[in-house]
């Protein structure tokens, strides 16, 4: 077999990757942010990269530091802004907190433009034509400005105070504690800057007393706080600027009991008025954007989902004031997962999960029906527009290719653009599988097949189940590499079964409520199909999946003998527990009726498994608490441990991960267990040691 950079886990974790790519105002350039592995192999370091939007050149690095770089934003002045903990040399040198960051477009060197206690969340909104751009950074909730939350900062790190007083749910996000900051949205005018030194010398703040209130340094513009006494409430789903700087458009977290939904409000800039757009209880309004020409939003809205099934995504546009709100592309059930306006305000540039795929759609505001734009067998992310051309600048990348970047012309037409990351040779070949469902839908998937394997040498099958289970398999992931799988000699299989998004909303109401319905059974029907071919080893097939694919592989080893392995990561196992443990209980009750969140939990079925299980679970992880593969664990040794205390099951635990294993050394040892394990079960070829576990 050839030899490509997935036949060596160290080789594959040093490949660079693209996270992100920006669009310049003049169309002519885009900036890229590369992930590269550290010296120490631990990290990922990021840096921004430029690169022309037409067919050759080169990538040009821009940025260089210990800290990396991301979250890139362009002003309408054409210079760079990003957000970074890299120090500054006109800050005290004492703090790591990350600043926001501007590198001029006439050149010369980057310079922060903040210097808040907290730093800098992310950058929030860029206006297309003023100097203006809104912040998300972190205030502690009693702190009335800026200088005394630097104060209050400094008392509790004086102190060594880590303890929070929640008054509201939730109490913790993925993987990360929620509090004592609040979530500030702020509006900063870099046609401020000027490069007068502060009265206030930088020696004089890192010699400050911690209890002295430190002025916020004169030569930086000050930061103007929109959002005063949040609470949760700018933990915003998307904000957007008008052209003019004057007008944010951010959908804000309101909440509803326990839960929570979002609103549009329109803030103003300069005054901090507020006016509630678009609101209804147990609905969403997400995703907002601005047009080119001010005068319109667009955004996304979907009422709360219940037991009986799921709501659908809407597409909607109103005017600026929220008013004349109406639905675009009503019928077609594909639900958006970016929206942006064409370059000529008069129709949407829409990407969605369709059939296995990410396109991206044009959806005219005139009502007509969407059109497809691109015809290929990728996922498209990050799409920007060309405002002279109507060209748009996105990453595309499929289960063969990671996400690289490409220009789209206003015909479709894809053009690669130029990349400091090239795409690495993949491990074999990629075709498209389906079969009939019982109830007579049609389930489809990718099946991913090693060199080398035919009639005369089947490959065994590994089917992967994907999580969400709003979800598709339809675009590269670096956590979940079947590439990695191929160069040891594994097909895999890829499917989207009843759940999955791409299929109209009929194909998701089919597992709803019944996630060891429909799921489950399509899961099989095309895993039957598969190994019917013959090219494929029917008798050495193991199964695998993360989250909700954890969830289904649990689901499978109680109902099913079929499988020689099944490897369950951050998995749900029991419903009842899981859906109070989470970070987003609500949630999980609301899509269960009672009767259906037991019916479909897979604890029930324990003493059915016979199938040996690798469990993985990261500590970290708050949206699959660790307390389900506990769970499991313990109930895997009550009904299977023999007497020695031993079991043929085995538990990777990762006391720092979350949800997903994201640290390039653990990748490597989940790799290795996962492919060890496998080779034990599947081939009977003893598990070897993996280096590190000690």
């Amino acid at each position: 077999m050839a030899q490509t950079p997935f036949s060596s886990l160290d080789d594959y974790i040093a490949l660079p990757r693209v996270d992100a790519v920006v669009l310049a105002p003049d169309g002519t350039r885009a900036v890229l942010t590369v992930a590269t592995l550290n010296k120490d192999k631990t990290g990922y370091d990021r840096a921004l990269w430029e690169i022309p939007t037409t067919a050759g050149g080169t990538a040009r690095r821009l940025t260089r530091s210990a800290k990396g770089e991301a979250g890139a934003a362009f002003t309408a002045a054409g210079d760079l802004l990003f957000v970074s903990a890299r120090p500054d040399a006109d800050g005290d040198g004492d703090e790591d907190a990350a600043q926001l960051w501007l590198l001029p477009a006439g050149g010369g060197e980057a310079r922060a433009i903040t210097r808040l206690a907290g730093g800098v969340s992310a950058i929030a909104a860029v206006a297309d034509a003023a100097s203006v751009v809104v912040l998300s950074a972190d205030l502690l909730p009693s702190a009335d400005s800026i200088e005394s939350d630097a104060k209050l900062r400094a008392e509790r790190k004086k102190r060594k105070l880590s303890a929070i007083l929640h008054t509201t749910y939730p109490v913790r996000y993925w993987d990360h504690d929620l509090g004592p900051a609040e979530p500030h949205l702020f509006a900063l005018d870099t046609g401020a800057l000027s490069d007068t030194i502060s009265s206030l010398a930088a020696s004089d703040i890192a010699d400050a007393e911690p209890d002295a209130t430190t002025p916020y340094p004169a030569s930086l513009p000050r930061p103007r706080d929109l959002t005063p006494a949040p609470g949760r409430t700018a933990d915003t789903a998307g904000a957007a600027l008008t052209p003019d700087g004057r007008t944010l458009i951010a959908a804000m977290r309101v909440a509803q009991g326990r839960a929570e939904r979002f609103a549009l409000v329109s803030i103003d800039v300069a005054s901090g008025e507020r006016t509630t757009l678009l609101g209804e209880r147990s609905t969403y309004f997400e995703a907002p954007t601005v047009s080119h020409d001010g005068r319109s939003i667009a955004y996304i809205r979907a009422r709360f989902s219940d037991p009986t099934g799921p709501a659908d995504q809407e597409l909607w546009v109103a005017g600026i004031d929220g008013s004349s709100p109406r639905r675009l592309a009503e019928g077609w059930d594909r639900w958006p997962t970016s929206v942006a306006f064409d370059h000529d305000d008069a129709a949407l540039i829409v990407t969605a999960d369709q059939d296995g795929r990410g396109p991206v759609f044009r959806v005219p505001l005139d009502g007509g029906a969407p059109q497809q734009l691109t015809t290929d067998e990728h996922s498209y992310s990050n799409v920007s527009v060309d405002r002279a051309t109507g060209a748009l600048v996105a990453l595309r990348s499929s289960w063969m290719v990671p996400p690289h970047p490409v220009r789209i012309e206003i015909d479709g037409t894809v053009t690669v653009l130029a990349t400091p990351a090239p795409s690495p040779t993949p491990a074999g070949t990629m075709t498209e599988v389906e079969t009939t469902a019982e109830d007579g839908a049609r389930v489809r998937g990718w099946l991913l097949l090693p060199e080398g394997a035919d009639t005369a040498s089947p490959a065994p099958l590994l089917l992967w189940i994907h999580g969400g289970p709003l979800n598709s398999w339809n675009a590269w992931s670096w956590r979940w590499s079947p590439q990695l799988a191929l160069a040891r000699g594994y097909a895999v299989l890829l499917p989207d079964p009843a759940l999955s998004t791409g299929y109209g909303l009929d194909f998701i109401a089919r597992g709803w409520n019944s996630w060891g319905g429909k799921p489950y059974t399509d899961l099989m029907s095309i895993t039957d199909e598969v190994v019917a071919r013959p090219d494929i080893d029917e008798t050495k097939t193991a199964a695998m999946g993360g989250s909700f694919g954890g969830y289904m592989a649990n689901w499978v080893a109680g109902h099913t003998d079929r499988f020689r392995a099944i490897v369950t990561h951050a998995s749900l196992w029991a419903l009842d527990q899981f859906a109070g443990t989470t970070d987003s209980s609500s949630y999980w009750q609301e899509i269960f009726t009672p009767e259906g969140m037991t019916e479909n939990s897979p604890h029930r079925f324990v003493k059915d498994i016979s199938t040996p299980l690798l469990v993985i679970h990261g500590d970290r992880d708050y949206r699959v608490p660790i307390g389900e593969s506990l769970r499991l664990w313990s109930e895997l040794n009550e009904h299977f441990g023999e007497d020695d205390g031993t079991t043929v099951h085995r538990f990777l635990y990762f006391p720092d991960e979350n949800h997903w294993v994201l640290k390039p050394q653990h990748a490597v040892v989940w790799y290795e267990t996962v492919f060890g394990f496998l080779g034990e079960h599947v081939h009977g070829t003893p598990a070897p040691n993996v280096a590190g576990l000690g």
